[in-house]
């Protein structure tokens, strides 16, 4: 991969046809990467609808674009970065299979994609994960191996899992290829924008271990200069937060929050460079303002949207930055939760 990327972007309404550079060096993934990421999962990832909401809107006073992933194949943005990466393994790798550790979204979706590709796979995940999640990873073909996940870290327990059966490990976010697919849900988000009323000034998108928001950052700062990109994570969880303020990877230990796919105890080492150096700033909500959002998104717009997939809309609608008279991108992650315990959750 280059190591700097110059990108010449057409006129589309997101940015001005200006010959617009970013510097990558040194960095995992530039935006030639997702625009190659782009290329290999079309016709495999759904390009996922952005809708609007005229409440949202009034509330806010901004014009909102609501990136929906919770329509995406296996219900979260995932399989962009694992087919993506699984898609790219040598013969070698291939007849070794795909291992990975997840809450569930990533396990689903490497399951799937490996599946596809006629990879075996083999997950790791937390023996509390949702119910849904468990049988739909199973469901898609995947060996499942449980751990507890406050007893021991996901690395050490996929460790175990390589250590016995071999295979080749895809990390739910630090790695380049999962970060470049993950990139493509800005870069459609940004096309989609241009072609519907002009460039956005902010785009929101949640974050966990950093996979998602540095594919994105690298696509919006490149087709978007003029955006601000702002990560939001759980306030249980903020260790994105804590990293970027002291200028270094902050782990903590395995938070306890209802937004169970953004409980990393730490952002990775290809990821938090990318943010450290392009993400304008990070923020956080409660569980409460999570939930708050899921009957948002339950009454006003009819969409099933998991907690994780709520953290950038909670963030703009409790008010966490003044959105008045701008145009705002948010990434809404996926819709994998169980209906009972959606139930419970919107119900309280």
């Amino acid at each position: 991969m280059p190591d700097t990327i110059t990108s010449t972007v057409a006129n589309n309404g997101a940015n001005d046809g200006a010959d617009n550079r970013i510097d990558t060096t040194g960095l995992a993934i530039s935006y030639a990467d997702v625009a190659g990421a782009a290329e290999r999962i079309a016709g495999v990832a759904h390009r996922t609808p952005v809708l609007t909401s005229r409440t949202a809107d009034t509330l806010t006073g901004g014009d909102l674009l609501f990136k929906c992933e919770n329509f995406q194949r296996t219900g979260a943005f995932k399989i962009r970065g694992a087919y993506n990466a699984v898609s790219r393994f040598t013969p070698v790798q291939r007849a070794l299979g795909a291992v990975a550790y997840s809450s569930g979204n990533h396990a689903q979706a490497l399951a799937l994609a490996a599946s596809m590709l006629k990879v075996k796979s083999t997950i790791v995940m937390p023996q509390d994960a949702p119910a849904s999640k468990l049988a739909a990873t199973r469901g898609y073909g995947a060996d499942v191996v449980l751990y507890d996940r406050y007893a021991e870290p996901p690395d050490a327990a996929v460790a175990r899992v390589l250590e016995e059966r071999g295979g080749v490990l895809v990390p739910p976010f630090d790695h380049p290829h999962v970060m470049a697919g993950q990139g493509t849900v800005a870069k459609e988000l940004i096309e989609e924008a241009g072609r519907t009323g002009g460039p956005l000034d902010l785009l929101v998108v949640p974050t966990g271990g950093g996979g998602l928001l540095s594919g994105c950052v690298i696509a919006a700062k490149t087709l978007n200069p003029g955006c601000r990109v702002v990560g939001v994570e759980p306030e249980a969880g903020n260790d994105a937060q804590q990293s970027l303020r002291s200028g270094a990877i902050v782990r903590i230990d395995a938070p306890k929050t209802i937004a169970d796919g953004a409980q990393s105890r730490a952002v990775g080492q290809l990821t938090f460079p990318v943010m450290q150096r392009l993400v304008d700033d990070i923020v956080t909500v409660t569980d409460d303002q999570l939930v708050d959002a899921m009957r948002f998104f339950a009454a006003r717009m009819k969409m099933l949207v998991e907690p994780t997939g709520c953290l950038a809309a909670a963030a703009v609608l409790s008010g966490k930055f003044d959105v008045r008279g701008k145009r705002v991108g948010i990434v809404v992650t996926g819709g994998n939760v169980d209906l009972a315990r959606f139930a419970s959750l919107v119900a309280g």
